[in-house]
């Protein structure tokens, strides 16, 4: 399968297709690609993604345009990537552009923020268990040291807790993360909520953003009760392991999604030259 990248250069217009096993270039009145093109072209505001010669739409119709090239690149790929049959619970990036532009639940930027910020609330690395003793020293050494990271970045206070109301976040904390996420567009916020819902910690999220975590540290310790449990008691062999697998994609699509649309530069045509 092969997908089509056009783009702007020297004031004519060139048609790049890159097909999976390298790259070549075409100019004028080269070559077509083939039929089942992926496409990503730059339209007066934003980039457009096309589908065999056709213009992607949302799922309330509007047209699909992301804000950035590289984006659009990664969401293009996305769509290269499927086969014979159309997985869209795998295209993750596409949801989180869909959900951007259609904003199904009508939330503001506001909105957005306290939404993730609220988290801290129930955050899994702020919630605490009192026993076995083997999982709280788990707990403790574990998340305690993220915790530490975050309230050193931000200059805040966070704590744990393991009251059943959870942790009592003061109220500047809330004031120093909403002027935080404040510095993102509402793109990037979508994306942040996302990865806050995934790994169900604000903190968690904090860490990943900011290239403090990875995505498979981020997610091991989203979910180190339950690796905890399944030591004790054993693993349900394909639902655990699919589960985790499901939970690494959608956090990595998530982060993604947030770095690239904070991206405010053009791709670099470093690849597409050599």
């Amino acid at each position: 399968m092969w997908r089509s990248c056009l783009r702007l250069r020297g004031g004519g217009r060139h048609l790049l297709n890159c097909p999976r096993g390298g790259l070549t270039a075409s100019t004028g009145l080269g070559p077509k690609p083939p039929a089942h093109a992926r496409a990503y072209a730059p339209p007066a505001a934003g980039f457009e993604i096309n589908l065999d010669h056709r213009k992607l739409r949302t799922p309330q119709a509007k047209l699909f345009t992301v804000p950035s090239e590289a984006l659009a690149v990664a969401v293009a790929t996305e769509w290269d990537s499927q086969q014979d049959t159309i997985k869209t619970y795998t295209m993750h990036l596409t949801t989180l552009c869909n959900t951007s532009l259609d904003n199904p639940t009508q939330r503001d930027k506001n909105q957005l923020i306290w939404a993730a910020v609220k988290f801290l609330d129930t955050d899994t690395v702020c919630c605490r268990v009192e026993e076995p003793e083997t999982l709280v020293e788990l707990q403790r050494n574990e998340w305690d040291p993220v915790i530490g990271w975050a309230e050193r970045r931000y200059g805040v206070k966070i704590g744990s807790s393991t009251s059943i109301v959870g942790p009592s976040i003061p109220a500047r904390t809330r004031e120093v993360l909403v002027s935080h996420l404040a510095s993102y567009n509402t793109w990037a916020l979508q994306g942040i909520e996302f990865v806050v819902s995934q790994l169900k910690s604000m903190v968690l999220t904090l860490g990943l953003i900011d290239l403090h975590l990875t995505v498979e540290q981020a997610v091991l310790l989203s979910r180190l009760e339950e690796a905890f449990q399944i030591q004790k008691w054993g693993n349900v062999e394909w639902a655990h392991d699919y589960e985790l697998q499901d939970l690494r994609a959608r956090t990595a699509a998530g982060a993604l999604f947030v770095h690239l649309c904070s991206e405010s530069s053009a791709v670099k045509h470093k690849l597409l030259q050599g």
